[in-house]
């Protein structure tokens, strides 16, 4: 009796259609076919032009506005894109003109969101404003009070806390561009803290990222967001100090009715 015919194990061409990533790009000599090296050249210039590219501030707030969602504008103490790079202590950094605009908007808040530019305005474009109203949505069925949403310019993570301190927020929760990689540059990372304060480490973060159309999908990452700050808002702390045991089950559900805008799944 012969052996059955087992069958043949995936090839890397097969896993293409699984992944983003550079692999079975083939090869022409020493070298990568035309295709391979002209998509290279292709998504480092997306990689860059997301980076370099100014955040239009005032587009994304006409944006809440049509999602009903109140607004203010800030930046950090960075003057421009190239000091930004440079500098990423002036971009945690308040810059001291914006703290009038953050007292008028109120204090003693149980969430605070920014939208921040970080290293993708591209990210922020396409996905901060949708992810923002599936959070506000949210917010609004859980009784939790929202500030403003806070727009912010030349931003690194960390500028959430001096933020989210001076709205007296329970839980700050940033919504900023990724680095771009080389298979994606609109990518949204977002960073939730527990109780802001100037000078927290990162280790007080609890972090989602790749939240984008070809990632984590945004009715998912609103999902899961939700159920961090519940554990956040019950166990009082956020970031490596959280229960993980305590935490559900965190794998994408299927959003609630009327879970924010079209994009979502």
């Amino acid at each position: 009796m012969s052996a059955p015919t087992r069958p043949a194990p995936p090839s890397l061409r097969d896993l293409r259609s699984l992944t983003q990533a550079r692999i079975a790009l083939g090869a022409h000599g020493a070298g990568l076919p035309t295709s391979a090296a002209l998509a290279f050249g292709l998504d480092h210039a997306r990689a860059r032009e997301a980076v370099w590219t100014p955040l239009d501030p005032g587009a994304i707030r006409k944006a809440l506005t049509d999602q009903g969602l109140a607004s203010v504008e800030i930046r950090s103490r960075a003057a421009d894109r190239a000091e930004y790079l440079r500098r990423p202590d002036r971009g945690r950094a308040l810059h001291p003109d914006c703290e009038l605009v953050l007292e008028g908007a109120g204090t003693g808040f149980d969430l605070a969101i920014l939208v921040a530019d970080g290293l993708s305005a591209t990210a922020v474009a396409l996905n901060a404003v949708p992810m923002a109203a599936a959070l506000a949505a949210r917010a609004e069925r859980a009784g939790w009070t929202l500030a403003p949403v806070v727009v912010a310019t030349q931003a690194r993570v960390a500028l959430g806390d001096p933020v989210g301190a001076r709205l007296r927020a329970r839980a700050v929760v940033m919504l900023i561009g990724e680095r771009p990689g080389l298979s994606a540059s609109d990518s949204l990372g977002c960073y939730i803290t527990f109780a802001p304060e100037p000078g927290l480490p990162d280790s007080r973060r609890n972090c989602l990222s790749n939240i984008r159309e070809n990632g984590l999908a945004i009715a998912a990452a609103a999902g899961q967001i939700e159920d961090l700050l519940r554990a956040m808002f019950a166990q009082r702390i956020s970031g490596v100090g959280l229960r993980r045991d305590a935490l559900p089950d965190l794998r994408p559900a299927p959003p609630p009715d009327g879970d924010g805008p079209a994009g979502s799944p």
